[in-house]
Parts: structure tokens; C-alpha cells; sequence
């Protein structure tokens, strides 16, 4: 069974809070599912979007781990904004967290696929 979007979220949140950054949900989605998508924002000003990674990177050895692929990076985060406007509008039930991750790296708290 898989854990809901909103336990998991929970989980994020406190996650980067125990590793000393600090986090948000900026658009709350379904409660038992949806897509979630992380703004990373770095403390000098660089921002990075994390999306939902592609069922092909789905690992059957953990079926409820969640899987994120980095969409883009960018010191704007204007160009952010539209990107997840459009997904909104696509996906109302998508979820939007955004973290400032402190010391840790974001790897560390999310499962990041790299190509």
C-alpha cells in the first residue's frame, strides 16, 4: 500500500526541518494523491525545480518510495512560476513544497533519479 501524498509531504517537511533548513507547502493538493513537485531554494539564491521522475525509474524493490527528476535549475524564479502554473492547470491536485534544505543536500531528502 502505498503512503498517502499528505503523510508523505508531512514526512518532507520534517525531514528538512530535523536537518536544520526550512520548508513549506506553498499548494496543497489531494490528500491521498497527487504529484508533488519541490522549488529548492538555495541560500544564495539559486533555485531548482524537482519533479515527479518517469515510471521507468520506479524501483519494484521499494514500491513506495517516491522518485523525483531535477526539471531545472536557474537563479530566476520567475520562469518557476510559469512552469508550475502550467502544471496546476494541467493537474489540480499537484502539490507544491518548497524547501531551503540548510546543510543537507536535497538528494538527501528526496530520492533523486539521475540519467
Amino acid at each position: 500500500m502505498r503512503v498517502t501524498t499528505d503523510l508523505w509531504v508531512s514526512a518532507l517537511l520534517r525531514r528538512v526541518f530535523a536537518a536544520g533548513g526550512y520548508a513549506a507547502v506553498v499548494k496543497r493538493g489531494a490528500m491521498e494523491a497527487g504529484a508533488v513537485f519541490v522549488l529548492s531554494r538555495g541560500r544564495l539564491g539559486e533555485v531548482a525545480l524537482y519533479g515527479p521522475a518517469p515510471q521507468t525509474s520506479y524501483d519494484s524493490a521499494k514500491p513506495d518510495e517516491r522518485f523525483f527528476t531535477l526539471l531545472a535549475s536557474s537563479d530566476d524564479a520567475s520562469a518557476f512560476d510559469v512552469r508550475l502554473e502550467k502544471e496546476k492547470r494541467f493537474d489540480p491536485d499537484i502539490w507544491v513544497v518548497e524547501i531551503e534544505a540548510g546543510s543537507v543536500p536535497v538528494e538527501e531528502l528526496v530520492s533523486v533519479e539521475t540519467e
